[in-house]
């Protein structure tokens, strides 16, 4: 409490980070902090007419900050399994994690009970409403914006694992957790999110969107998780985003099959490009082909067939020729909750392949 110069009583608005113990404010001091009345008064009262989305760790609400900012606003659901000093380690260490194919983490709320995120507003929503939703326009979608989505998602992925120190894994890349800015352009978000819930969370979250099938086998089956179970979901999106069709979807062909399982089969039959989306009017083949190709790669069954990230980069490229040879059956993982292919799936612990011989660096 303080005085005013006439001697009337006069209470100091604390600031958000002295809300907190000493060590809690120093975390957020490069983090910009919301009341919780504050976020609120933007999204509405979080009315239901601003949600723009729903995921695993929350709901997302269209927000409009004083001076006309959009913004996105995740309400998260999930109880942390950590307290609050290593919250706001996380978030900290979240919001210094910048990329244009990232989502941009603006601020937060930690009040009380509620914990609460402000990103950086998407104009064209996910991926999957574009693309794979009920109200999806695909020939808005044209091969030239589909690889660049391929394209800057992988980069970004590359950026989290291989040039942040510790790496991030991301846990469940998918169409919905990949944005789409005013050009089309990618933003992956919820990045970093996994690490602060419980291991289960992604599981639930993946089943009930019906996402069936981005859960690499090993990962899926023994939770062992690493870098390689990000590839394996990114060479399913990548067909989903050639297709414009599901990855849980069951039935192609007059059988139950899921996306990957059903182009592994067409590709063994010489007939891949009867995947593509017939949405796109106008493709170069050869470069379709490739992307499928690498979305192969991305989904051997055996994790250490699979590429780096850095290396599925320079497998799209134009410069590129792709060892088919060193090309096995992916690993598959129905709803039912085993592997199609268990003989795969057992081989996966003894078969060792070097990922540099997956690809041949050509001159053009």
């Amino acid at each position: 409490m303080g005085c005013g110069c006439f001697g009337s009583p006069v209470m100091k608005k604390k600031s958000p980070a002295r809300a907190f113990g000493e060590v809690e404010g120093q975390l957020l001091q490069n983090i910009r902090t919301f009341s919780y009345s504050e976020l609120r008064a933007v999204t509405d009262d979080f009315n239901l007419n601003n949600k723009i989305g729903r995921g695993g760790f929350g709901v997302v609400y269209k927000g409009t900050l004083k001076g006309g900012v959009q913004v996105a606003v995740k309400t998260l659901s999930a109880e942390s399994k950590q307290g609050l000093r290593e919250f706001l380690t996380e978030i900290n260490t979240i919001s210094n994690v910048m990329h244009p194919n990232l989502v941009t983490l603006i601020g937060c709320c930690v009040e009380g009970s509620n914990r609460i995120l402000v990103y950086e507003y998407v104009a064209n929503n996910s991926l999957d409403r574009a693309l794979l939703g009920y109200t999806s326009n695909r020939s808005l979608l044209n091969w030239e914006r589909r690889s660049a989505i391929v394209l800057g998602t992988a980069r970004a992925l590359a950026f989290l694992h291989e040039e942040l120190n510790p790496p991030i894994v991301h846990r469940d890349i998918k169409a919905s957790n990949i944005l789409l800015d005013k050009d089309y352009l990618p933003k992956i978000g919820d990045f970093g999110l996994a690490k602060l819930f419980p291991d289960d969370i992604t599981h639930i979250s993946t089943r009930i969107a019906g996402t069936t099938g981005y859960l690499a086998p090993e990962y899926a089956l023994g939770g062992h998780l690493t870098k390689k179970a990000d590839v394996y979901s990114f060479g399913v999106l990548i067909l989903e985003i050639v297709s414009g069709q599901s990855s849980s979807k069951s039935s192609w062909g007059g059988s139950y099959k899921f996306l990957l399982e059903w182009a592994w089969q067409l590709y063994e039959e010489g007939r891949l490009l009867e995947l593509v989306d017939s949405e796109l009017k106008d493709y170069p083949e050869d470069e379709v082909m490739r992307y499928m190709i690498v979305a192969f790669f991305c989904a051997q069954a055996t994790a250490s067939r699979r590429p780096s990230m850095s290396q599925v980069m320079e497998m799209l490229s134009r410069n590129t020729r792709l060892n088919e040879k060193q090309l096995t059956a992916p690993g598959f993982f129905p709803d039912s909750g085993g592997l199609k292919d268990k003989t795969t799936a057992s081989s996966s612990q003894h078969c060792i392949s070097s990922p540099m011989s997956i690809t041949q660096v050509t001159a053009r």
